[in-house]
């Protein structure tokens, strides 16, 4: 059974503000989808699938510097990604997605329930048709892996405790487990 959020969606994003000022988009992003620069390089610049940075080997220990080249991430059609100035653009390998999902609340707003996203790099998006939640499920070992879009084609992968929290907020339906937020179902996919 679905736990019911009670906390308002405006008093969550004032609490996530004072967690992190970045959270809930409160931070100007510049127009990478209007950036195209003919300059581009591949300087061995990736991002693993613990959301950590590294270049050339050597992992990025400034968190601010990471803040920083995240606001000038985007991914193209082709599904490479970029570090985009005006000037150039630099690739970035993904390991897997380019966020992570840390954090997960639900609330309400016009007393409808919302899912709330927060990133490790304070990003926070609402679960909406805009932002939709999805889940694939390896095959091989039967586990899911949730993603959210956070912006552009830009993705977070949920953590397994984010996860957990979201799975807290599911309702049963016809043998799946679904989120409701903003209106819209998300799967969480199937059980036995």
């Amino acid at each position: 059974m679905a736990s019911q959020p009670t906390t308002d969606l405006d008093q969550l994003n004032k609490t996530l503000q004072a967690i992190s000022p970045i959270a809930n988009g409160n931070r100007q992003l510049p127009p990478v989808e209007k950036w195209n620069p003919e300059f581009c390089a591949d300087i061995g610049m990736e991002i693993r699938k613990d959301g950590s940075w590294w270049h050339e080997g050597t992992k990025f220990s400034r968190q601010k510097l990471v803040r920083l080249f995240s606001t000038i991430l985007r991914k193209d059609d082709d599904g490479s990604t970029y570090l985009v100035t005006p000037y150039e653009k630099v690739i970035v390998h993904v390991e897997d997605a380019p966020f992570i999902g840390m954090r997960v609340d639900a609330a309400q707003k016009d007393e409808m329930p919302v899912i709330l996203v927060t990133t490790n790099l304070g990003d926070s998006v609402e679960v909406s048709a805009e932002n939709p939640l999805r889940v694939e499920t390896d095959e091989e070992t039967g586990e899911p892996s949730p993603y959210v879009l956070i912006r552009g084609r830009l993705e977070a992968k949920l953590s397994r405790p984010a996860f957990y929290e979201l799975v807290e907020y599911a309702e049963e339906k016809d043998g799946a487990l679904f989120v409701r937020s903003n209106g819209d179902d998300f799967s969480l996919g199937q059980f036995e």
